[in-house]
């Protein structure tokens, strides 16, 4: 049995006040001390056998270092088969750790995944924090926090929860934790005496509203002619330029990465530390961010923990990023709270049985950014399995990419594809009979029900669910659906509920471009 360890005491217990006593009325010093020994015995012998027995000694508690990239998509890295990612961090922490092939966001978007992981919960069981731009009410626990009252050292640099107003749901200060200017920063600053959890959110691999920061670094390495340009994206100059700007983010990720990772070893603290190695959800490109696609939610993850996990070992099972919420628990000796729906990880790290099922990952999504009439959103519920992803577009009458005539964010209509410049050539070349099926499959309507098989079309570009041929998988899957929703208590079961349309927005405009 696991048992919650409490937070360790900065100060010794007070002695019991004698106040108020006289010799008359306290009990004889010596009957006393014996009295009190036999009342506590059985105590004291339970607390010896517990030390004598080292089945029962407390497993020492390992630090927890969290790299966390910001838009960053499988397999967009050497050890994934990608020759032009140059990752070298994440490489070494596949190659002397554990891989995880299946791994998905809860929810294709930033703000959603990241409350899930703090929360160990389905996106819709949160409320509002669903949503893009939202607040993030104190209602439920919140792993960091669960860490530090356990006597964790907690602190991010960089993204944290975010974006959406933390401090009108009462915060004083990011729900992550406390924040530095890097990690380390936060090591050099933290208490030695005590095990750390450290979040590091780089930023990175976001397009930062299209000013390519990183194209001269992705140029210095690259040549644009190698670039392999996915098929549902138009093969142009400013396509190879967004993918240049992505791989130098990818190579400035994986460098900060690197740095943590050395500071940790010079201090002899690399195998004390687990190392959970991922990203919030898919690139930010047309097609990725927003959808459920894999593009917009399939993911790297790699985890290491000194010799504590097998080296180089791969788990083909499919895990949810919001199953590291309780993970982090687990690793730090914590049962996770009942509340807590997703499913630590921890017995697959250490190759025991898992009672979780791992064949395939559920994926939602309800309103990304202020961008449709009325600040409507656009529902979906998705599973993906080994062989299929089936999505449910839950308001299909609604445009998937924002209203053509709403300019809210990103200075241009179908604000739920982020700025890149790829999506200007696209609407600068909306009429072109060369780009008809690129801007259809990006900005058009979709239909009630996709289903993609993926062993024929791994990108996802041809919609089967009307193929009679796969009427019982989609009967099947539609069911699964069906069946998860019951389970979390999806509000969404209700079809007239539209709750998520109402919560606030915190987000600002943009300028109109």
């Amino acid at each position: 049995m696991t048992v919650p360890l409490p937070r360790p005491a900065t100060h010794p217990p007070a002695p019991p006040s004698t106040a108020g006593r006289t010799p008359a009325t306290d009990p004889v010093p010596g009957v006393a001390r014996w009295r009190i020994a036999l009342r506590h015995l059985p105590l004291l012998l339970a607390a010896a056998c517990l030390v004598a027995s080292p089945a029962a000694a407390a497993p020492a508690r390992p630090n927890i270092l969290l790299v966390l990239a910001d838009n960053w998509r499988w397999p967009t890295a050497g050890a994934l088969g990608d020759p032009l990612a140059r990752t070298p961090t994440f490489d070494r922490i596949v190659r002397e750790g554990v891989l995880f092939p299946h791994a998905f966001n809860p929810v294709p978007s930033c703000s959603p995944t990241r409350a899930c992981l703090l929360t160990g919960r389905q996106a819709h069981e949160l409320g509002e924090r669903a949503n893009l731009h939202s607040g993030f009410p104190r209602d439920t626990p919140v792993v960091t926090r669960l860490l530090h009252d356990a006597g964790y050292e907690i602190g991010f640099a960089g993204k944290g929860w975010g974006p959406g107003d933390f401090a009108g749901s009462g915060w004083t200060e990011n729900p992550v934790g406390p924040r530095y200017a890097d990690f380390a920063a936060f090591h050099a600053a933290r208490d030695t005496t005590r095990p750390f959890f450290f979040w590091l959110g780089d930023t990175a691999t976001a397009t930062r509203g299209g000013t390519l920061p990183h194209l001269a670094a992705g140029r210095e390495v690259l040549d644009p002619a190698d670039l392999v340009v996915p098929p549902d994206l138009p093969d142009c100059p400013e396509v190879r330029d967004d993918l240049l700007n992505y791989y130098g983010g990818v190579m400035a990720l994986d460098t900060e990465a690197g740095r943590a990772i050395a500071l940790l070893e010079q201090a002899g603290q690399l195998g004390d530390t687990v190392v959970i190695y991922t990203s919030d959800n898919g690139w930010q490109m047309p097609r990725g961010l927003a959808n459920c696609y894999d593009s917009g939610s399939r993911v790297p993850l790699a985890i290491r923990w000194g010799d504590r996990v097998a080296a180089g070992h791969t788990v083909d099972a499919f895990v949810n990023i919001g199953d590291l919420g309780p993970t982090f628990l687990e690793l730090a000796g914590l049962t996770p709270p009942a509340a807590m729906t997703m499913h630590g990880i921890r017995a697959l790290l250490e190759r025991r049985p898992d009672p979780a099922p791992r064949d395939a990952v559920f994926m939602e999504r309800e309103r990304h950014a202020n961008v449709r009439h009325g600040d409507v959103g656009y529902p979906m519920r998705a599973v993906r399995t080994r062989d299929f992803l089936y999505v449910r577009n839950l308001r299909p009458e609604r445009w998937p990419a924002g209203d053509p005539d709403v300019f809210f964010i990103h200075g241009r209509p179908f604000g739920d594809v982020d700025t890149t410049r790829v999506k200007d050539f696209l609407l600068d070349h909306r009429d072109d009979p060369a780009q008809a099926a690129h801007v259809a499959r990006i900005f058009g309507k979709r239909p009630a029900e996709e289903l993609y098989d993926l062993r024929r079309d791994p990108q996802q570009l041809t919609n089967v669910a009307g193929d009679p041929a796969n009427a019982v998988t989609l009967a099947r899957l539609r069911a699964r659906v069906d069946a998860w929703m019951r389970e979390t208590h999806d509000p969404r079961v209700d079809p007239t509920y539209d709750a998520w349309d109402r919560f606030p927005y915190h987000g600002k405009p943009t300028p109109r471009r």
